[in-house]
């Protein structure tokens, strides 16, 4: 668990508030429950950390039946018993499979209209409830994730400090990027580095792409040495108390020619204009086009392919999406709480790419940048 939930008083409270807040939008929704099965939710609703598990809300009671195979039954009845849970937690043992218990459990409650979500329920699974759960079933998109948007005071306080944290390792890192050195070799050592730095892992694959590599967005590193002019995307990220950070900075080897200047200077003007236009009530559309307009300007558009942005949380990629708008989501305008990265990037093919990336929080008067932001170009 988090520090934030390890006080049990404290955390069954914060616990007990997500709850309410689930029940309060799935009445909305005309569901009697609702069903949980993506392990980032789980824990962000029990406190606990498993690989498996399904929790289903009882809507208008204060029932959460949380469905566990043996590797978890004992931690789950702890976390009851020390009232480090949220209310109205009770273990369903699971002997079978899911499916199961899960349609038992439904069957045996007095509901008609379930949601389950859609994004973390396979074909197989709906269809084999639908035959064997006497309920409705409703489709659900993003309902949890919608309120793991607007971060509590806790989540704030780790995120804070996670950012804090890898930015102080920025310049061990820039320094690993020096010429005759393999990228794979430089990833491993910015792993050691986030370790060290008192983080529980990694939060993703660190990128390190160099030369016409880092043309590559989201490039694996390879065994190709860094070279005099090579530009170099070091992409990074660790997890601190289950919540994830994330920054990219990029450095030229030695010398840099006019055009990975300029490519520098494009990328790090639109990652200041998209910073600037964070505030609540502007969309996450508006602070994309903030950057690509930037972009645009210096003739780049097409170069700049993805997002300007994602959220940060439980998952390094989490809502909000900070992008184009898309026909298939729902617009999110930004409010405060939220937490997510600005990285605008550009990648010629042949030549290299340049992405900067920083962790930013909305707040109630603006922005508040959690981690501390790019200079100029660095020269290794």
């Amino acid at each position: 668990m988090t520090k934030k939930l390890s006080d049990a008083k404290d955390g069954r409270v914060l616990l007990d508030g997500r709850a309410m807040r689930l029940r309060e939008v799935a009445r909305a929704n005309k569901l009697d429950a609702v069903v949980v099965s993506h392990l980032s939710n789980l824990f962000y609703l029990t406190g606990l950390r498993t690989s498996a598990g399904v929790l289903v809300v009882d809507v208008n009671g204060d029932s959460l039946r949380f469905l566990l195979d043996f590797r978890y039954q004992t931690a789950a009845t702890t976390l009851i018993s020390e009232r480090c849970g949220p209310s109205g937690l009770e273990v369903v043992p699971v002997t079978g499979s899911y499916e199961e218990a899960l349609a038992a459990v439904l069957n045996s409650r007095s509901v008609a209209r379930v949601g389950l979500e859609a994004d973390h329920t396979t074909v197989r699974q709906w269809q084999w409830l639908d035959r064997h759960a006497h309920v409705e079933l409703v489709p659900l998109v993003d309902l949890v994730e919608r309120l793991r948007m607007i971060k509590d005071e806790g989540e704030v306080a780790i995120l804070r400090r996670a950012g804090h944290s890898l930015s102080e390792m920025v310049p061990d890192v820039i320094a690993l990027a020096s010429r005759k050195r393999p990228e794979v070799e430089i990833s491993r050592e910015i792993d050691r580095l986030v370790l060290e730095a008192g983080f529980d892992r990694t939060a993703f694959e660190t990128i390190v792409a160099s030369g016409p590599n880092s043309a590559l967005p989201h490039a694996h590193p390879t065994a190709r040495e860094l070279s005099d002019g090579d530009l170099v995307i070091l992409d990074f990220g660790g997890v601190l108390d289950g919540y994830c950070v994330d920054i990219s900075r990029t450095v030229v080897v030695g010398i840099a020619d006019a055009e990975c200047r300029r490519l520098y200077s494009a990328v790090q003007e639109a990652q200041r204009a998209a910073i600037d236009k964070v505030i609540p009530g502007v969309s996450a559309e508006q602070v994309d086009a903030a950057a690509r307009d930037v972009l645009d300007s210096y003739g780049l558009g097409e170069a700049f392919g993805h997002s300007t942005g994602h959220g940060l949380g439980l998952d390094v990629h989490e809502l909000p999406r900070v992008g184009r708008k898309q026909a298939s989501a729902e617009p999110v305008m930004l409010e405060s709480g939220m937490v997510f990265t600005i990285e605008p990037g550009v990648y010629v093919p042949g030549l290299g790419g340049v992405r900067i990336e920083d962790d930013v929080l909305v707040t109630t008067s603006g922005v508040e940048l959690l981690s501390h932001s790019a200079g100029e170009l660095v020269a290794t």
